[in-house]
């Protein structure tokens, strides 16, 4: 459902997601065996970032597209149908260095990312913390001209498989985020096993006194809620992609099942309550995708993106979740069972509804918005 979106080269983008969608049906074995196996397949990610798919944002110089925030929806939303992996994390971390990275930062992880030769990962929820970045334990201190890391994280998406992570921590004079290679004294990592987004297994993160240099600071020492929402704010269009991805490929393979399925003399599709679940969940994805591209165009425009992004994450979690639900209406038996793909794909939306800002706070910041100044949103 990208055709509200604008590109600066729709002929491009045309052709990338008919490769996307051709490429993932060459390893859509290796694909479900990564996924019920929750393993990370590296190879199909580097293949995808030789193939420009991991990086919308960064140039072509660094092996990226050279793109906006529509490219980013679109590979993201292509991703999930396709049943690709996510370059969510890797795309983040692009954004980060692009927007905040020093020369020398650029340097020596953008392409290296962007291309899929090294593993990103972001080091920030902690155990016990939940959203608010206020409430952080995690610490750093100066040594010199060096900084003294200390801190657990939590839920990090590709953390024991990263080659470098950013890590958020409280300085004296604030948050601030730093560039840790996971080869350094004193990191340790522990994998975990999340019910949905299988081939972005998480991970358990231990910051035990490791010793980073100040070229380590990612933009300003105490700027830390700076880098993270302008990254975040952007980034949530990513987290909506997949979710309408995930839901449209739910949506897709029931059809087809539901429409060759005889039950007595009729097809299920020929009963008009199938029909009204059919009407209703294209209906939702529909809206869901008009109001992220309304998102994407505003972001691209160079608008402050907060409220929109959100706006459209809470209505594409909403719309994907009512989707995965109601195929089992439309498979029946069939679809409760391993070999197929219906418990996955709902699982994954489940996941999607946390990760990059949860539906509940997602709520309370539209309705904070709402409330402070009705008139600016159109109320």
């Amino acid at each position: 459902m990208i055709d509200g979106l604008t590109f600066s080269d729709n002929d491009q983008m045309a052709r990338l997601t008919t490769n996307m969608r051709d490429y993932a049906s060459t390893v859509r074995e290796d694909l479900r065996d990564a996924t019920r196996s929750g393993c990370f397949p590296l190879e199909i990610y580097r293949e995808m970032g030789a193939r420009g798919w991991l990086a919308p944002f960064a140039p072509a110089s660094d092996g990226g597209l050279g793109g906006g925030v529509a490219e980013y929806c679109a590979i993201a939303e292509e991703v999930a149908f396709s049943g690709l992996v996510s370059p969510q994390i890797a795309t983040q971390g692009q954004r980060w260095l692009l927007d905040w990275g020093t020369a020398a930062q650029r340097d020596r992880y953008l392409g290296p990312i962007s291309r899929g030769e090294i593993v990103f990962s972001e080091s920030i929820s902690e155990p016990g913390v939940g959203s608010s970045l206020k409430e952080m334990r995690a610490s750093a201190r100066r040594d010199g001209t060096d900084w003294i890391l200390q801190g657990r994280k939590t839920h990090v998406n590709l953390g024991h498989q990263s080659d470098v992570t950013l890590m958020y921590a409280i300085a004296e004079e604030g948050l601030t985020a730093f560039l840790v290679d996971t080869s350094l004294p004193g990191f340790s990592s522990h994998e975990t096993a999340p019910i949905g987004g299988r081939m972005l297994p998480t991970a358990d993160m231990v910051f035990d006194d490791v010793r980073v240099p100040a070229g380590a600071v990612l933009g300003e020492v105490g700027d830390g809620m700076s880098t993270f929402f302008s990254t975040f704010n952007i980034s949530r269009l990513g987290n909506a992609s997949e979710a309408i991805g995930t839901a449209r490929r739910a949506l897709s393979l029931a059809v087809t099942y539901a429409k060759g399925r005889q039950v007595g003399a009729h097809r299920v599709t020929d009963f008009q309550g199938i029909q009204w679940i059919l009407a209703d969940r294209f209906s939702d994805l529909y809206a869901a995708s008009l109001v992220r591209d309304r998102a994407a165009a505003q972001a691209d425009a160079g608008h402050d993106p907060a409220f929109e992004t959100s706006l459209a994450k809470k209505l594409a979690i909403e719309a994907a979740e009512r989707t995965t639900n109601d195929v089992f209406a439309l498979t029946g038996g069939h679809g409760l069972y391993f070999d197929e793909e219906f418990g996955q794909l709902l699982h994954d939306v489940k996941v999607l509804r946390i990760g990059g800002g949860s539906l509940e706070v997602l709520r309370n910041y539209v309705a904070r918005c709402v409330l402070r100044s009705p008139e600016e949103v159109g109320l």
